[in-house]
C-alpha cells in the first residue's frame, strides 16, 4: 500500500480525485486530507504521507507556500509531489524542468494510471528530493530562462547545469543525454519533449535522432552527406532539410 495525502481546497474535488484512486489505484490509500495552506503543513507534519496529491491554487496562498514554510521547520520533504493545476504556461513548464508530476484538471484517469505508474517508480528509487529545491527555485526567481533541470533516470533523478549537456540523442520513446563530465543518462522521455524545453538554451535539433548545444559543435563538415563533429568527438549526421538553418546559425555565431 501507498500512503498518500491529498491537499485541495474544493472539497467536491477532493471527493472526485479519491473516487478516481479508488477506480484506478487501489493500492494508493488516502490517510488525510487538507484544504489549506495551514492545515496541509499540519497534516504534513501529522501523516508523512509517501505521496501529496497538492492543489497549486488554495484559499490561503499556494501549493509552493506549503512546500516553503514545510522546508523551513521541517528541512527537506520525504514525499514524492504531484501537483493538480489548471493550465499554466509558466507553471508547467517549472514542473518540467524539475522533473516534477502534474495532474491537469479536471484530471484525466488514464493521465492519472500514467502518472500511478511513475510514483511506483519513483517509490522504488533512492530519491533525495532535490528537484522540488529546484522547482522551488525556479518559481520563486519567477523567470523562464532556467539555469538547470532535474533529468529522472532508473536510479534516481539527478540535477545538472543546462549548459553542461552536450547532445541528446533518440532512443526510441527514451532519449540519451550526453553531459561534459558525467556517464550517458538514458531518461523515459521522448526527443521532442526536450527540444521544446531546450530550444530556448542554445540547442538546435539537427536530425530526427539528435538534439545538440550549439556550443559544443565543434566542426560542421560539407561532405559524406554533410555531418556534424561534437565536443565529445561524436560525428552526427544532418538532415537534408535542417542544414540551411544551421549554416545560418553557425554565420550568427
Amino acid at each position: 500500500m501507498i500512503t498518500a495525502l491529498l491537499i485541495d481546497d474544493d472539497k467536491h474535488l477532493r471527493k472526485g480525485m479519491k473516487s478516481l484512486l479508488e477506480r484506478y489505484a487501489s493500492e494508493i490509500i488516502i490517510i488525510g486530507e487538507a484544504e489549506s495552506v495551514k492545515t496541509g503543513i499540519i497534516a504534513l507534519e501529522k501523516y508523512k504521507p509517501q505521496v501529496v496529491f497538492l492543489d497549486i491554487h488554495l484559499s490561503d496562498g499556494t501549493g509552493f507556500d506549503i512546500l516553503e514554510e514545510f522546508a523551513k521547520t521541517n528541512g527537506k520533504m520525504a514525499s514524492h509531489i504531484v501537483f493538480i493545476t489548471a493550465h499554466e504556461q509558466y507553471a508547467l513548464k517549472a514542473f518540467k524542468f524539475s522533473a516534477l508530476d502534474f495532474l491537469l484538471k479536471p484530471v484525466d484517469p488514464e493521465e492519472l494510471q500514467k502518472t500511478i505508474t511513475k510514483i511506483k517508480q519513483t517509490l522504488e528509487k533512492n530519491n533525495s528530493f532535490e528537484h522540488i529545491d529546484l522547482l522551488l527555485e525556479n518559481i520563486r526567481k519567477k523567470v523562464d530562462n532556467f539555469k538547470r533541470i532535474a533529468l529522472s533516470t532508473s536510479e534516481g533523478i539527478h540535477l545538472f547545469e543546462i549548459s553542461d549537456i552536450i547532445r541528446c540523442e533518440s532512443q526510441d520513446n527514451y532519449t540519451k543525454f550526453y553531459i561534459k563530465n558525467h556517464k550517458p543518462l538514458l531518461i523515459s522521455k521522448t526527443l521532442k519533449e526536450y527540444e521544446e524545453l531546450l530550444s530556448e538554451h542554445g540547442f538546435e535539433r539537427i536530425h530526427q535522432s539528435h538534439l545538440i548545444n550549439l556550443a559544443f559543435l565543434k566542426s560542421y563538415i560539407k561532405t559524406d552527406g554533410g555531418y556534424v563533429v561534437m565536443a565529445d568527438n561524436a560525428n552526427l549526421p544532418i538532415s537534408q532539410r535542417k542544414k540551411e538553418r544551421l549554416q545560418e546559425l553557425i554565420k550568427a555565431f
